[in-house]
């Protein structure tokens, strides 16, 4: 019995698409806008509270300890152990977060993990 790998259907695809650039662009506004940015950094520093402080100090924490690069490599593992839309999608989105936050490593590494998912066999349906 020859069992087909993983194929994703166009809705799914556009999907993917979606979270992708949501992902990518977030990651981008906060890198630019909110971490890199001398007066915005110097405002958050001495203690204005705002949104976009606390997802700048959110960010800063998360990426200082590999979060985003470590999180998208583990669901990447589990999108080749058991590949499903759902791992692909988490995988995606950590993994843009951790290309664009200073995690490229390890998010790089998980990239090529999801891309060998679709050569695994797609999980069997009930």
């Amino acid at each position: 019995m020859k069992k087909d790998p993983f194929r994703l259907t166009p809705y799914q695809v556009q999907w993917l698409l979606i979270v992708g650039f949501l992902s990518v662009g977030y990651a981008l506004y906060l890198r630019y806008l909110a971490i890199e940015l001398s007066t915005v950094s110097l405002a958050c520093d001495s203690g204005l509270q705002t949104m976009l402080c606390r997802g700048r100090s959110v960010a800063t924490y998360l990426f200082r300890n590999q979060v985003f690069g470590i999180a998208a490599l583990v669901v990447a593992v589990l999108h080749v152990m058991r590949p499903s839309i759902v791992l692909l999608t988490a995988g995606l989105s950590a993994a843009g977060f951790g290309i664009v936050l200073y995690n490229a490593g390890l998010s790089g590494l998980a990239i090529g993990l999801l891309i060998l998912g679709f050569a695994r066999p797609a999980p069997a349906t009930a």
